[in-house]
């Protein structure tokens, strides 16, 4: 008996220590029944054409300069290029102006694009609520956005998250969620995978034109502001499609040069009181690369004081304890990853796992190669990592684990949903994550976020 007491005793320490190793971290326990993700048909009324000869569709808009103040709009139209002109005004005013804006097309394999228009409507005042109308002379269509608030260090401001979006009923049910929540987003951070054309035989380019006009009913109206992925390179040599990330780049712009950069796929922006870098997982980022000398360069440029937020999308996750593209950003962190521990960066986000994963703050920058110090710790410097590739794709979800469950993971889950980021002033942020199986209020993880500059203090979370 008493061996089996002490037998037990030390079966109770051994789980005890195992506890207290995690250090916290929670592995769902939701278990989302796993089908496969099926794209919605192409005859679903998500993807139908506007009525009218030369309609503008798929119309998007991103924010157009450094800090706010413009807004490109892109559209596409099928029947004849017809006009580049956008008409726009502030909301209660008579004072109707235009804007020129530019045409491309492109080709790829046996497609070719419609007509796409790129106008970059500038001089826009903070704060205000603008009507713009496209399709002038032809078929007019008339949407509606709301411009930021001045850059300031206290003003509140709410992104909405989304990666790996694709174009299934599954990411119908996400963009339903993010546009019925009460948080109400006010512009979206994407993190790279949209429309998931590769995954169809040669590449099939009318996914792009699906899914842009899927994607218009909150895109014409609030910003989304991206990052490309994987699914966005588009390198097929065998089909004599060599450049990488044509339809892209040519149906999707942002204000790159805005920042000094070079690329369109690394960039900044600042909005309200965040400054936002855009980082791409699939151009080179080595030591004397563009990217590299740039994001040296863009990290001594912010001012915590005018935006104390500091927040970096990516791709692919630094921090990543999903059996499925396990370390793919691991060279990119070892490059990068002390500056942003430097430069407390408050948050990153990433997609490219089809799952959902928040990390603590942690950082893995000791190592040297001889001193055998490779093992993620806490710091306090260091930004939370948060995956949110879990849009609802054709490929659907990452359910295999690594286990145990790694001490830098504080929350995983695989399931689809999207995420809010609200700013409330320069010292909390409140962020949530909603499932898509859950109600449109109900969040499964949240925590507050303290600002890394102005209140560098540890951080409750909260998991349901």
């Amino acid at each position: 008996m008493g061996s089996f007491t002490a037998f037990y005793v030390l079966v109770l320490c051994l789980v005890l220590n195992a506890a207290i190793h995690c250090n916290g971290g929670k592995t769902s326990s939701y278990v989302r029944n796993i089908k496969g993700c099926i794209d919605m048909p192409l005859h679903s009324d998500v993807f139908q054409a506007p009525p009218g000869y030369n309609a503008p569709q798929q119309v998007h808009i991103t924010q157009g300069d450094h800090v706010g103040k413009a807004m490109i709009v892109s559209w596409v139209t099928m029947d004849e290029p017809g006009s580049n002109t956008v008409v726009y005004w502030s909301e209660g005013s008579e004072d109707k102006k235009t804007a020129e804006g530019k045409l491309t097309r492109y080709k790829f394999h046996d497609y070719t694009s419609g007509y796409i228009h790129h106008c970059n409507v500038k001089n826009l005042e903070f704060n205000t609520k603008y009507y713009y109308e496209v399709g002038i002379g032809q078929t007019v269509r008339r949407f509606w956005f709301i411009t930021p608030p001045e850059v300031g260090p206290d003003v509140p401001y709410t992104f909405g998250l989304i990666g790996d979006l694709g174009q299934t009923f599954d990411s119908n049910v996400t963009l339903t969620h993010y546009e019925l929540s009460p948080h109400k987003g006010q512009g979206v951070l994407f993190a790279g995978d949209m429309s998931y054309a590769d995954d169809y035989p040669n590449h099939d380019n009318v996914r792009w034109d699906t899914w842009g006009r899927f994607v218009e009913r909150s895109v014409a109206y609030q910003p989304w502001m991206w990052t490309a992925g994987n699914h966005e390179i588009d390198y097929v040599p065998y089909l004599g499609e060599d450049k990488p990330f044509k339809p892209f780049s040519h149906r999707y712009r942002v204000p790159f040069r805005a920042s000094g950069s070079t690329s369109p796929f690394f960039y900044s922006i600042k909005r309200a009181s965040a400054y936002i870098i855009f980082l791409s997982s699939y151009t080179a980022y080595g030591k004397y690369t563009p990217q590299n000398l740039w994001l040296e360069k863009e990290l001594q440029k912010v001012n915590r004081s005018e935006t104390p937020w500091l927040i970096v999308v990516v791709h692919a996750p630094w921090y990543n304890s999903y059996n499925y593209h396990y370390m793919e950003g691991e060279s990119m962190r070892v490059v990068f990853e002390s500056w942003l521990v430097k430069h407390k960066v408050d948050v990153v986000f990433a997609g490219h796992v089809h799952a959902y994963e928040r990390t603590e703050r942690v950082s893995n920058i000791a190592y040297n190669i001889t001193n055998g110090q490779a093992t993620p710790v806490k710091d306090p410097s260091a930004p939370v990592y948060i995956t949110i590739g879990d849009g609802g794709n054709t490929e659907g979800l990452a359910n295999k684990m690594t286990e145990p469950q790694p001490d830098y993971s504080a929350y995983r889950e695989a399931s689809f949903g999207h995420a809010i980021f609200s700013i409330k002033n320069r010292t909390h942020a409140y962020y949530a994550w909603n499932r898509n199986h859950d109600g449109y209020a109900i969040e499964a993880d949240s925590m507050w976020f303290y600002n890394r500059v102005w209140n560098p203090v540890d951080e409750p979370s909260h998991s349901h």
